[in-house]
C-alpha cells in the first residue's frame, strides 16, 4: 500500500496506516494543511474552496472528509459533486473561488484515490507551494476556529452542463459543422464521471452515442488508463457498430484518446498532434508538450511558418509553466492530455473532443487516412517498480554519464535524444516507478530500446 506526495497531489490507496496510504487521518491532515496555505495566501478574506470528485468507489467517504475539514477550518466550500477534473478547474475560474480540491486518481486503479490542489487560477500548485503545503501537514501546532468562525457550504451544483457550454462557445468549436456529419461515435469512460459529461458533450454536437462502460459506479469495467493494451472492447463494438471513431478517457476525464473505424488506435501521442494542428491552421502560435511526449508534435508545428515548439517537464504544472513562458496557444502531454488557454490552463478531455471533431467534420476522410497525414513515430511505455533499495538518482546519474556524448536533458529524470529515436527515464509521481518511454520509427524499435535500458538499469542496480 502507498502514500505519494508530489507536483501531482496527495495520492495513495485507500485504508491501511495513517501516512502509509490515504486514510480518513491523512485526509483531514492534508486538507487542513491547504486551507492554512490558501487562508495565509489571503490573510484579509474569508476563503472559499471548490470541490469536485471523480466516481471512484471512496469518492463520497473521500468527499465528506474534505468537505467537512474545510469547513472546521473556516472555509467555505462550493461542492460540485460529481466532477471532471477540467470541469473542477473550470469551476474555480467561474465562481472566483481562492482554490478547489479534486477528489480523483486519474488513472490509477479502484483502490487509490487522491486529493489534487488548485490555487485561485484553477491550475495545480507548483513546486513551492506544494513543498508548503507538506510542511504544514508536519506542524501539529495549529489550532482550528471555534463556532462562529467555522465555514458553510453556501453552493451545491453540477457544474458538467456550465462545462460543456463553455466549451461549446469556443471560437473553433463549430457545432453545427458537426452536427451535419452525424457521427456515430462508441464512448468508453471506464464507469466514472466521464459516461455523464462525454455523451451529454457528443449528443449536444449532433453525434449518435454508443455508450460503453459509462455508468459512473466507480468499479472500473478494465485498467483505466487509457492504453491500446486496455481497450480491446471498444475496438470490436466500434466495428460491430460501423461507427466512425471511439473515444475514451480515464476516470478525472483529463486524458483523452481516439479509436479509429478499423478498431485500431489512433494512440493517445497523437491526440494532442491532430488537435494541434487544426489549431494551428485558424491561429498560428508556438506549442508545448513535456519531454515524454511524441516528436510528432515538433514536426507538425515546424510545418506553420513562425510557429515554434518547446517542451516541459512531465506534469500538468510544468507544462502550464512553459506554455506561459513561450505564450503557446496549444500543449498538453502525450498522454491524451490538451490544454487549450482559449478556456483554461488545464489538460481538459471535453475541449479536446469538440476541437477535434469540428476538424474531423471539415475533412473528406476517415480516421484511418487523417492519421496517415501524421509522421509516423511509435511509443513503447513500460515501468520499472521501485523496491526500497533501489537509488533512483543513483540510477539516473549513471545512465547520464554513460551517454554524456549524446543529446541529454536532465531537468526531469534523463531524456537521451538520439539521432533516430529517444528514450526518456523518470520516476513517476503518482506511482512507486521508474516510467522507460521511447519512441522510435517502428514498434520493435521502440520496444528493443526500451528492453535495452530496461537491462542496463537492471544491471546498475546490481553493481
Amino acid at each position: 500500500m502507498t502514500l505519494i506526495k508530489s507536483i501531482s497531489g496527495i495520492r495513495g490507496t485507500i485504508g491501511g496506516a495513517p501516512a502509509q496510504n490515504l486514510t480518513p487521518i491523512d485526509v483531514v491532515k492534508f486538507t487542513t494543511a491547504y486551507s492554512r496555505l490558501m487562508k495565509a495566501k489571503n490573510p484579509s478574506k474569508r476563503i472559499t474552496i471548490v470541490v469536485g470528485r471523480d466516481a471512484r468507489i471512496s469518492g463520497s467517504m473521500v468527499d465528506s472528509l474534505v468537505e467537512g475539514t474545510l469547513l472546521g477550518c473556516g472555509v467555505d466550500v462550493i461542492n460540485v459533486g460529481l466532477c471532471t477534473t477540467p470541469g473542477t478547474e473550470m469551476a474555480v475560474i467561474t465562481h472566483k473561488a481562492d482554490g478547489g480540491i479534486i477528489i480523483t486518481a486519474s488513472h490509477n486503479p479502484r483502490q487509490w484515490n487522491a486529493l489534487k490542489l488548485l490555487n485561485e487560477r484553477g491550475e495545480f500548485l507548483d513546486d513551492e507551494e506544494g513543498k508548503q503545503v507538506l510542511a504544514l501537514a508536519e506542524d501539529a501546532a495549529y489550532d482550528y476556529p471555534t463556532i462562529d468562525e467555522i465555514g458553510h457550504v453556501i453552493l451545491r451544483e453540477d457544474f458538467n452542463k456550465r462545462h460543456i457550454e463553455q466549451v461549446l462557445a469556443l471560437k473553433l468549436v463549430d457545432r453545427e459543422a458537426v452536427r451535419r456529419r452525424h457521427f456515430k461515435v462508441v464512448v468508453d469512460a471506464v464507469n466514472s464521471v466521464g459516461g455523464v459529461v462525454i455523451p451529454a458533450l457528443l449528443r449536444e454536437l449532433g453525434c449518435e452515442v454508443v455508450e460503453l462502460n459509462c455508468e459512473p459506479t466507480g468499479e472500473f469495467a478494465h485498467n483505466p488508463e487509457p492504453l491500446p493494451e486496455n481497450l480491446t472492447e471498444i475496438s470490436e463494438v466500434i466495428r460491430r457498430e460501423g461507427a466512425d471513431l471511439g473515444v475514451v478517457v480515464d476516470p478525472d476525464v483529463d486524458r483523452l484518446a481516439f479509436v479509429m473505424e478499423d478498431g485500431s488506435m489512433f494512440v493517445e501521442e497523437y491526440t494532442l498532434v491532430a488537435i494541434a494542428d487544426y489549431v494551428l491552421k485558424h491561429t498560428p502560435g508556438n506549442t508545448v508538450s513535456n519531454l515524454s511526449s511524441s516528436r510528432a508534435l515538433s514536426d507538425v508545428t515546424a510545418r506553420y511558418e513562425g510557429c515554434s515548439y518547446a517542451a516541459g517537464a512531465v506534469g500538468e504544472v510544468n507544462v502550464v509553466k512553459k506554455m506561459k513562458e513561450t505564450n503557446a496557444i496549444i500543449g498538453g502531454e502525450g498522454n491524451g492530455g490538451v490544454i487549450y488557454p482559449e478556456l483554461h490552463y488545464g489538460r481538459d478531455a471535453l475541449v479536446g473532443v469538440a476541437l477535434f471533431l469540428t476538424y474531423f467534420a471539415s475533412l473528406d476522410m476517415t480516421m484511418t487516412e487523417l492519421r496517415k497525414t501524421y509522421p509516423a513515430y511509435y511509443a513503447s511505455k513500460n515501468k520499472i517498480q521501485l523496491t526500497p533499495e533501489i537509488n533512483v538518482d543513483k540510477i539516473l546519474a549513471e545512465v547520464k554519464s554513460r551517454y554524456s556524448g549524446e543529446r541529454v536533458n536532465d531537468i526531469d529524470g534523463v531524456k537521451i535524444d538520439f539521432e533516430h529515436n529517444w528514450v526518456h527515464l523518470r520516476k513517476s509521481n503518482t506511482e512507486p516507478i521508474i516510467r522507460v518511454y521511447t519512441e522510435a520509427k517502428s514498434m520493435e524499435e521502440a520496444d528493443a530500446l526500451a528492453k535495452r535500458f530496461i537491462s542496463e538499469i537492471e544491471q546498475i542496480c546490481k553493481a
